[in-house]
């Protein structure tokens, strides 16, 4: 069917007709031309959602073995169909399920002369699968931005799982391709030219508000393996889970093609989505409003995010250099507010939104580790909530640990004056009992605090610290997260801190020396043996 057709007169008198978006119907499928100058034109399964054909410049870019869609794919059964914009511009695809296995909306949007397909997925719970997720399963498109070849496993043997790999030499996985969601708002799947781009996009704040893990989420972007590459756009799993999935509109985001470069993820255009009345969806005009305010407390050195999240959403801003933040368009609400410094948690409180105004609420930090004041006398590490600047820690988000480009992960006794030698990561069955030194001018006569910050944990293992010839007891065990972490270049969970009271006389004048185990009652061989990942470690009093 055409949608639109506008007759151009030509200055030379002669009349030619420029096409506008069409979809054409058959018995199996929809197929949507954009009337792009690029050529775009993408077929849709009427008995699936699948997308089963993406032509680009006159090339098919989907993969004919396994199509495009909703997980592994909403099956037969689905309802598809679709409606025009009042102005023929806008075509609206909605593909529901209500299965077994899903119970959603989800929506394919196109627009005349455009390359991108708008996407919005509604879900009543969360599939059976245990994520949401949709995948492109493209051809010839396989080299990943912004990380490269870090997630290609083609040719490779699995090392861990089946999503380790090692490939000439080097350990490769999907989850090597992940960012944080508040740093990732575009990447790609380009051809070995450079000339092709296809792209997912994060325009605002919408993309991610029913997502779930906050700010410092990440998850798999890019897995070339086989015949294709799998870009994926993920909006919630069980990868290193800290929060619960939300249901509702998720979306808008974007699938973008383009040539002349990759696309500018801010100048895609996603309000005319209040207009559109989809299931789930919250218009931004009239039915949200802001927190503004400003926070302090914390260095000036670190990013300073403010955090907003209750059942139903999340939002996060980053403060500007003299303090000040305002919010995304919030639905009204109550929230809980928190306070980072760069990813360690400084603050919490709440706050109430209410539509069409401005809430106004400061936030200050409160946590000790910031506020407290102290001698210290040693400190591994800063309170940013990463292990940034710890051995192998620049490494570790894009390499399995076994990795031959990592550094040892036993050097051996670290001065406390080099923080960049000790480990990131700490493996019961790999590198237990590393110990730091330090040297006092003379003996400190009362109780001292040893405080060991740790970003993430897995198998329960967490730290048990020992200072010279004293004994700190066991800490209880962490709260568990069920998947893998640091083999997956995942460092975030739930930001643990022991702490360990050091009786007066234990630190003498001269040498002395902590170690630290991990503990766990958890069994594991190597990498996978119980194991923490540091933040911080500071002694002082």
């Amino acid at each position: 069917m055409k949608i639109l057709s506008l007759a151009i007169g030509l200055l030379s008198g002669l009349a030619a007709t420029v096409e506008a978006i069409t979809v054409t119907s058959s018995t199996a499928s929809y197929v949507v031309d954009t009337a792009s100058s690029y050529n775009f034109i993408v077929t849709i399964s009427r008995s699936t959602c699948d997308i089963t054909s993406i032509k680009f410049y006159g090339s098919e870019y989907q993969n004919q073995g396994t199509y495009s869609h909703i997980a592994s794919g909403l099956g037969s059964g689905t309802s598809v169909s679709y409606t025009t914009s009042p102005s023929g511009d806008t075509v609206i695809f909605k593909c529901t399920q209500s299965s077994s296995s899903f119970d959603l909306d989800h929506y394919l949007v196109f627009r005349d002369g455009s390359a991108n397909i708008w996407m919005g997925t509604n879900i009543r719970s969360e599939p059976t699968v245990g994520e949401l997720r949709y995948i492109f399963r493209l051809n010839d498109l396989n080299v990943p931005y912004p990380h490269g070849d870090v997630s290609v496993t083609s040719g490779g043997t699995a090392i861990e799982g089946s999503d380790v790999y090692l490939v000439s030499g080097q350990t490769r996985s999907k989850f090597y391709s992940s960012d944080r969601f508040i740093d990732e708002n575009i990447y790609c799947a380009t051809n070995s030219g450079g000339t092709v781009n296809a792209c997912w996009l994060r325009p605002n704040h919408q993309a991610t508000e029913k997502s779930s893990g906050g700010p410092f989420f990440r998850d798999i972007s890019s897995n070339p393996s086989g015949s294709y590459n799998a870009l994926t756009y993920y909006m919630n799993s069980g990868h290193v889970q800290t929060e619960s999935y939300r249901t509702g509109f998720h979306g808008p985001y974007v699938f973008s093609m383009t040539r002349s470069g990759r696309p500018t993820p801010s100048s895609v255009d996603v309000t005319f989505f209040d207009s559109l009345g989809l299931n789930g969806y919250v218009p931004v005009s009239g039915k949200r409003g802001y927190v503004s305010g400003s926070v302090s407390g914390v260095s000036t050195s670190f990013p300073r995010v403010v955090h907003w999240h209750n059942s139903n959403y999340q939002f996060w801003a980053t403060a500007s250099s003299s303090g000040t933040f305002t919010s995304p368009p919030m639905p009204a609400g109550s929230y809980t507010m928190k306070l980072y410094q760069d990813e360690f948690l400084a603050a919490t409180q709440t706050v109430t939104v209410s539509a069409g105004s401005t809430a106004t609420a400061n936030i200050a930090a409160t946590h000790s580790a910031i506020t407290a004041s102290r001698t210290t006398i040693f400190k591994l590490g800063d309170y940013d909530g990463q292990p940034t600047g710890f051995r192998n820690a620049d490494n570790q988000l894009r390499m399995h640990p076994s990795d031959s480009r990592m550094s040892s992960w036993s050097p051996g006794t670290v001065s406390s004056g080099s923080p960049s030698n000790w480990p990131m990561a700490m493996f019961k069955d790999v590198n237990n009992g590393q110990s730091i030194s330090f040297s006092l001018s003379s003996a400190i006569s009362q109780a001292t605090t040893l405080r060991i910050a740790i970003t993430l944990s897995f198998g329960g293992g967490r730290p048990q610290a020992s200072v010279n010839g004293y004994t700190c007891s066991a800490p209880a065990a962490p709260t568990k997260i069920d998947s893998r972490g640091v083999t997956r270049g995942a460092y975030r969970g739930y930001g643990e801190i022991y702490e360990c009271t050091v009786p007066s006389g234990t630190l003498v004048s001269g040498s002395n020396t902590v170690t630290i185990n991990v503990i766990s009652g958890t069994a594991g061989d190597a990498y996978l043996s119980p194991n923490v990942i540091f933040d911080a470690i500071e002694l002082f009093y």
